[in-house]
């Protein structure tokens, strides 16, 4: 089992970024003991603030991978781009929030991703990139 997990922007900052939100850990902190949890399963991580960036990286894994777990950041709500290429990719995609973006700002409660993923994981905290490995696992 091959899953790809890419990250948005800000997502870099996790462990010093609105801990009272997101946490104090690192998000390689935190892959360390995800790949641990699932010994099976080869795991790929690619963060980048830069949207081009993001839409590149779907594109070169979203052929290969058994599936991606996607937390957009900021560009799910501005990002038609990378709803498209989550929409032409064939790995399915897991879109995760590590906050509830449905009880923020309104803004925040369009995702130009959701429609094109096979679901969305948020307000479960970095628990809700493990839910999602687990719902690509068979059985």
């Amino acid at each position: 089992m091959r899953i790809a997990i890419i990250n948005g922007p800000n997502l870099n900052l996790l462990g010093t970024r609105e801990p009272e939100v997101y946490g104090n850990q690192t998000f390689e902190q935190y892959f360390t003991g995800l790949k641990t949890l699932f010994p099976g399963v080869e795991f790929s991580y690619f963060q980048s603030n830069v949207e081009g960036e993001l839409i590149n990286e779907l594109q070169r894994v979203g052929f290969s991978v058994d599936g991606i777990i996607m937390n957009p950041g900021g560009y799910t709500h501005t990002s038609v781009a990378i709803g498209d290429a989550v929409a032409a990719i064939r790995s399915p995609v897991i879109e995760v929030h590590i906050s509830n973006v449905h009880a923020r700002e309104e803004f925040r409660r369009l995702s130009h991703v959701s429609a094109k993923a096979k679901g969305t994981i948020a307000g479960l905290g970095l628990k809700g990139y493990e839910l999602a490995v687990r719902s690509f696992l068979p059985g």
